[in-house]
């Protein structure tokens, strides 16, 4: 990759979220590091990012024949942990294409019936009121418009079904939040880097897409105002990981969709 192809600098890392065109540079920054992407979780995670992934399949509650869709789904591991919790219809999707194949891959090996698409969060090609439950792991904070990537979240679930939302998230208190920058800063974007071979910036890219990332109030407030109700949080790994959570209600036509 050329320095040209370079998908973030140190001015675009002000603030990534506010980029124009941030949708083109992260799918090329994940083209990027599709190939050793497994790795680094759980390598920089130290293995953490399976177990947030666990936890967030049974806040989700999964029943035998729920229908699942898993929005950027990177290489699919959170899809094949909630294909291994019901016998309904689970798909799969993410916008980076490259990340597609390795899912697939990976999905061969588990005889998982699982399908996979490559589309946006932001327009996804499903019919209204189509599952039961809808995830989203590391990936919320990746698109361009999270508001419109909330309302698609809310129109294809069915009434009483639950949204799902994995992310990163600034600890709150001191100490363990001035480590875990140190750590992010300075240590993991070096041998993330070294790694993957990576040139597009995406692990300098991580940090300050976390650090000027929406607050926990403003995510939940944001799910409320999209028509969620019973929205709660859960902190995992002293606040460096949240899952949140959201119910359709079952009297859906009455909610204002802001």
């Amino acid at each position: 990759m050329s320095d040209y192809d370079r998908a973030w600098d140190e001015q675009l890392l002000q603030n990534p979220h506010l980029v124009a065109d941030k949708r083109s540079r992260v799918q090329r920054m994940f083209s990027a590091i599709a190939p050793s992407y497994d790795l680094n979780n759980r390598l920089h995670s130290f293995g953490r990012d399976q177990y947030w992934r666990k936890k967030a399949v049974r806040i989700a509650a999964p029943r035998p024949n729920d229908t699942v869709v898993d929005v950027a789904c990177g290489t699919g591991d959170l899809t094949l942990a909630f294909s291994r919790m019901t016998s309904g219809p689970v798909i799969g999707i993410d916008f980076t294409y490259d990340m597609l194949p390795l899912a697939l891959k990976k999905s061969s090996r588990t005889s998982s019936s699982v399908g996979w698409i490559n589309a946006d969060a932001q327009c996804l090609p499903l019919s209204d009121a189509c599952c039961d439950i809808v995830s989203i792991a590391f990936g919320i904070r990746n698109v361009q418009d999270i508001r419109s990537a909330m309302k698609e979240f809310y129109r294809v679930l069915r009434p009483n079904g639950r949204l799902i939302i994995l992310e990163f998230s600034e600890p709150q208190q001191p100490l363990v939040r001035f480590l875990n920058r140190i750590y992010s800063y300075h240590l993991m974007p070096i041998t993330a880097s070294l790694i993957a071979r990576d040139r597009s910036g995406a692990y300098q890219y991580l940090p300050r897409s976390i650090e000027t990332f929406i607050s926990r109030q403003q995510m939940t407030r944001l799910m409320a105002e999209t028509g969620f109700v019973s929205v709660e949080q859960h902190p995992m790994t002293f606040g460096v990981c949240v899952c949140y959570r959201g119910i359709k209600p079952m009297d859906s036509s009455q909610q204002h969709i802001v």
